[in-house]
């Protein structure tokens, strides 16, 4: 029989200084190593459990379980992606282009527009959660998703094309309690490349 697979803590693309001055070396790698990690081994604990649990045939408090899993899985897979769609000061783009710019353009009216309404609902989150940009194929719009946590207010089968992490454990050591000057700061060292790869990716 096949292995189980299991989650494991994605290398960044980048090294832990090259985000500075924005998001400093410290606070990149505790977000990375420590808080990331955390999700990875809180959901691989659990499929552990699944495992032996079935194997022994032993029930399970699936409500508890499930509750307790999918927000790990939220967990990694939104810092997976964040840290895709982050790139180095020298390397991030003013602006999205080619297609995704035309999407964008189209339901907002402009990027200015979208910048404006993505920062507030970033600086809006209510507690710890995310700022997404997704996008709905049934209506070929890209919206704005306020994520709560890892896993509540996602819109179902939205592909996600951008996040930005509003989690405290995300800017605290560099901004305190100054989310806004964190949001203000990410506009800096967004990967526009990689989001607008995601987009063609899914249209395809």
């Amino acid at each position: 029989m096949e292995k189980p697979h299991f989650y494991s803590l994605p290398k960044l693309s980048y090294g832990y200084k090259d985000l500075e001055p924005y998001i400093s070396q410290e606070q990149l790698q505790i977000h990375h190593e420590k808080h990331h990690q955390a999700y990875v081994t809180g959901a691989n604990a659990i499929f552990e459990r699944m495992d032996k649990a079935r194997a022994e045939g032993v029930d399970l408090d699936e409500k508890a379980i499930l509750k307790e899993l999918s927000f790990h899985i939220g967990g990694h897979l939104l810092h997976t992606l964040f840290w895709g769609n982050l790139a180095s000061a020298g390397k991030a783009s003013t602006g999205p282009s080619g297609i995704l710019a035309t999407a964008i353009d189209k339901e907002f009216g402009s990027f200015e527009r979208f910048k404006k309404e993505f920062t507030q609902a970033a600086v809006s989150v209510e507690g710890s959660g995310w700022a997404a940009l997704s996008f709905c194929r049934l209506t070929n719009r890209p919206l704005i998703m306020q994520i709560e946590k890892h896993n509540n207010g996602i819109y179902p089968t939205f592909n996600i094309l951008m996040v930005l992490d509003l989690w405290e454990h995300a800017y605290y050591l560099d901004y305190k309690n100054l989310r806004a000057k964190f949001v203000e700061a990410f506009w800096n060292i967004v990967n526009w490349e990689e989001v607008r790869k995601r987009f063609e990716q899914l249209l395809r």
